[in-house]
C-alpha cells in the first residue's frame, strides 16, 4: 500500500529533492513554498505535519518547486519577502530585499533621530536614491513619522512595485516618487538631510560570477554597475553632495569588492568628509557614511 502523502512527509521530499538540484536553503524553500500553496503560514505547518496533503495541494505546490529547482527565487514564485521584519511586495521588475541592505536602513534611522532631535523636533527631508521595491522609503516613512521622503527610481515598472508597498504598509501618502536618472529629474531647490541609495554596484567580473538563478532573474540594470561596479556611484556622489545640506548625510549601500574605491571617491568631493564604513553580520565593508561639511 502506497504511503499517504502529509504535510511532513511533503517537506522531507522537497527538501532532498530541491537539495539535489543546489538550492541554498532547501528547507526554509520547501516551507515558503507549501505554506504559499497551502494559504497558510509558515509556522502554521509545524502543527500539520501529519495532516494529509490532497491532490489540489500536491499539484500547486509540484509546480512552484519545479520552478524553483529550475532555478527561479522563492521571493519571485510566492510574490513577496519580508525585510525588517515587514512584508515587501517583489516582482522580477525589481531586485529581491536582502538583510545587507537593513544595515544601511538601521544607520539611516539612528542619523535621522538624531538630526531630528538637535533640530528641536524638525520634520527631516529624506531621499530613496534608486527605490526598486521601496524598502529603505517604506521603512523610512513607517518609523520617522514626521519625515518628507523623497523616492526616484529609473524604472516606471520599479516605482509601481514601490508605490503598492507604501500602499500596503498605509505611508504611500507620505512618499513623492519621482522616475528618473539618480537626482536629474529633482526640483532644483530641493535640499535633504539625508540621502540613501541601493543602486548598481556590482561589476561586470563579479556579475559573470553570480549564480545562474540571480543573472537569469533579477533586473540586471540594477545590479551591474559598469565594468568596474563604481559607475553609477561616480555619478551619484557629486549630485548628492549638492542636495544635501550642511551636516546631513549620504548613505550608499556597497559590494566589499569596490568599498576602498568608492571612499576614494568620497574623499575627493570637497563638500564631503568620509565616516567609517558600515560593516555587515559578515564583518564586509558594506555602507559607506559621507556627511556633508
Amino acid at each position: 500500500m502506497a504511503e499517504d502523502w502529509t504535510i511532513g512527509r511533503l517537506l522531507t521530499w522537497t527538501t532532498d529533492y530541491l537539495k539535489q538540484h543546489g538550492a541554498d536553503s532547501p528547507r526554509l524553500d520547501a516551507e515558503v513554498l507549501l505554506a504559499f500553496a497551502r494559504g497558510c503560514q509558515r509556522i502554521q505547518l509545524y502543527t500539520a505535519f501529519d495532516e494529509p496533503a490532497d491532490e489540489a495541494l500536491r499539484t500547486r505546490f509540484r509546480a512552484l518547486v519545479k520552478q524553483r529547482a529550475d532555478g527561479a527565487p522563492v521571493a519571485y514564485l510566492v510574490g513577496h519577502r519580508e525585510f525588517y521584519s515587514m512584508q515587501f511586495v517583489v516582482s522580477t521588475d525589481v531586485l529581491i530585499p536582502r538583510p545587507e541592505t537593513e544595515h544601511l536602513v538601521v544607520r539611516l534611522l539612528d542619523l535621522a533621530r538624531k538630526l531630528s532631535a538637535e533640530r528641536n523636533g524638525a520634520a527631516l527631508d529624506i531621499c530613496d536614491i534608486g527605490t526598486g521595491s521601496g524598502v529603505i522609503a517604506v521603512v523610512a516613512a513607517k518609523l520617522l513619522p514626521t519625515a518628507n521622503i523623497v523616492a526616484i527610481d529609473q524604472s516606471e515598472a520599479a516605482l509601481a512595485v514601490a508605490q503598492a508597498n507604501a500602499t500596503k504598509h498605509k505611508v504611500a501618502e507620505r512618499i513623492t516618487w519621482i522616475q528618473g536618472d539618480l537626482l536629474s529629474e529633482l526640483p532644483v531647490d530641493a535640499q535633504f538631510d539625508l540621502i540613501a541609495s541601493n543602486p548598481p554596484y556590482i561589476s561586470q567580473p563579479e556579475y559573470d560570477q553570480l549564480s545562474r538563478t540571480v543573472r537569469e532573474y533579477e533586473p540586471r540594470e540594477a545590479l551591474l554597475g559598469g565594468p568596474t561596479g563604481t559607475e553609477v556611484i561616480a555619478r551619484l556622489i557629486p549630485q548628492a553632495a549638492s542636495r544635501l545640506r550642511s551636516g546631513g548625510h549620504l548613505l550608499i549601500e556597497v559590494s566589499p569588492m569596490i568599498e576602498p574605491a568608492v571612499c576614494a571617491l568620497i574623499e575627493k568631493e570637497a563638500s564631503l568628509v568620509l565616516e567609517p564604513t558600515i560593516k555587515d553580520l559578515a564583518q564586509l565593508p558594506r555602507t559607506v557614511h559621507a556627511r556633508r561639511k
